[in-house]
């Protein structure tokens, strides 16, 4: 949240929220409240910073987002508590750590860096440290039934570049080729 970043979104409008889609980690969750200190801040529950800053449950959706974005919880994962958003108007699905694009552009020593820690093998991909938090199996391929029962077109990821093609089927290619019944 550079002035730059600060810049650029308001190049977009002048947002109305800060959220956070999950409790694996809270990066910019400081940078963020610090550039928007009057936003409401929503967490999810369990969020490591929710006590040291202003935040508020999201599970608790803003009455103006009905229609606007849902807020689909990605069940079978009590540590991590992740959600996904669905932006109905431009047929997008926006996720946190479901899945990893990184780009080839990274380059062949990031990439491989990057696969031995996480083990994802190819990109788009999910990493082995979310697959670890999976508690319930069953309810995590509900999570993502519920998912690709959505009308999305794309995806934005928070780690690598947009899925703009085959969006859908990538997100269930990915899970059935690593073992999910989706």
């Amino acid at each position: 949240f550079s002035e730059a970043d600060v810049t650029a979104i308001r190049e977009f409008g002048e947002p109305g929220w800060l959220l956070d889609a999950t409790t694996f980690h809270d990066t910019l969750a400081r940078p963020g409240f610090t550039a928007y200190p009057d936003l409401p801040y929503l967490v999810p529950e369990g969020f490591p910073l929710a006590g040291k800053l202003k935040t508020q449950p999201l599970e608790e959706v803003p009455s103006e987002w009905k229609g606007e974005l849902d807020v689909i919880k990605v069940a079978g994962m009590p540590s991590i508590n992740e959600h996904a958003f669905y932006h109905p108007e431009s047929k997008t699905l926006v996720i946190a750590d479901l899945l990893f694009n990184l780009p080839d552009s990274v380059g062949a020593f990031t990439l491989g860096f990057l696969g031995l820690i996480s083990g994802i093998k190819k990109h788009p991909g999910n990493s082995r440290m979310f697959r670890l938090a999976i508690k319930d199996r069953n309810a995590f391929e509900q999570s993502l039934q519920q998912i690709l029962a959505l009308d999305f077109q794309q995806i934005i990821v928070a780690h690598g570049e947009p899925i703009t093609t085959d969006a859908k089927e990538t997100l269930a290619w990915v899970f059935r080729d690593l073992g999910y019944a989706v």
